[in-house]
């Protein structure tokens, strides 16, 4: 089997050229859904440079009852802080210029080139929003499940599956006070994301010098809980067979649980919307809805009054460990 390299060949070029000797236009087979998070998500700038600090509300002030001429004793509320850190994802795409010069439409080709680095680091991105442990990966942000790794009842459930064949069910309410996606305060233009395209340059290695076309690529950012009910999370869902496979009881129970408002968002692979889409037949069905297609943008799919987002389960794992 031939070794891959990370630069373009003669022979990569002759792929992208089709018989009547025009640019071939590339099927993208390796495009996955990534359930709208990036846009379902706001961004806003983070409060400081490459962290964030959230204060959160830790006790309420109960107050005392008294009898008349009883004195009471002051109380206070009590605040507590969480802190929230960013990763930067790099990459450059860099192609010899012979290359691009002599293809069919040398724009059509680097444009094309774009468009997978922007595909592939918006993955990468959307990832690590479900599972980075920044515990385990200082250079990671703190992701999603990474948040919601112990069972609780209650935000966290336990679908009861086993093993590493499993996957999860999660629920984020997006908001500007529940949860947010962050970028460094100093890098409003793009939010974070930057694509500079460098042009034609030479570039210099301990093997000599070669002409090439450049572009360099850059996420910068992160995901800010505000509000520890804004995130939930069913896991440990069997992906086949019939036992402990998903149960809209356990989705029930968790909506409930949490904040709820407009930015509520379900998101699952294609596996488990599957199963609820085949569910939608069933006449007695009471709380999935599917989506009004001929209206732009909206979902596939509902769970009563909640929009369903369905990620790849390249992205959104079937290959979970059991919680």
């Amino acid at each position: 089997m031939g070794t891959l390299t990370n630069y373009y060949s003669l022979l990569e070029q002759a792929k992208r050229i089709d018989p009547s000797g025009a640019q071939a236009q590339i099927v993208e087979v390796l495009n996955r859904k990534m359930g709208d998070i990036l846009t379902d998500a706001p961004w806003l700038p983070s409060n400081d440079i490459w962290t964030n600090k959230t204060t959160r509300r830790g006790t309420l002030p109960t107050g005392q009852k008294r009898k008349l001429n009883q004195r009471v004793t002051n109380s206070v509320s009590r605040t507590t802080e969480v802190m929230d850190v960013m990763e930067m994802i790099e990459d450059y795409c860099e192609i010899d210029a012979k290359l691009v010069d002599s293809s069919p439409s040398p724009a059509v080709f680097r444009s094309g080139e774009v468009d997978a680095f922007i595909e592939g680091l918006g993955q990468t991105f959307v990832g690590d929003i479900i599972y980075s442990d920044s515990y385990k990966d200082p250079d990671s942000m703190h992701g999603i499940e990474a948040r919601l790794a112990t069972p609780d009842a209650r935000f966290v459930i336990d679908a009861g599956g086993s093993g590493s064949d499993v996957t999860s069910v999660i629920v984020v309410t997006w908001g500007q006070t529940t949860a947010h996606l962050i970028y460094p305060k100093n890098m409003p233009q793009g939010m974070g994301v930057k694509h500079v395209d460098k042009g034609r340059v030479t570039s210099e290695t301990a093997d000599g010098k070669m002409e090439i076309y450049r572009d360099h690529f850059e996420i910068v950012g992160g995901m800010v809980v505000r509000h520890p009910r804004a995130i939930g999370r069913v896991g440990s869902i069997e992906v086949s067979g019939d036992d402990n496979t998903f149960n809209e009881n356990d989705l029930i129970t968790l909506l409930n649980n949490m904040e709820k408002g407009p930015g509520t968002r379900i998101y699952m692979n294609e596996i488990i919307a599957t199963q609820c889409q085949i569910r939608t037949k069933d006449k007695s069905n009471v709380y999935w809805q599917p989506g009004n297609r001929a209206l732009a943008g909206e979902p596939i799919l509902w769970f009563g009054d909640v929009p369903v987002r369905v990620l790849s389960r390249e992205i959104l794992l079937a290959t979970e460990d059991a919680i």
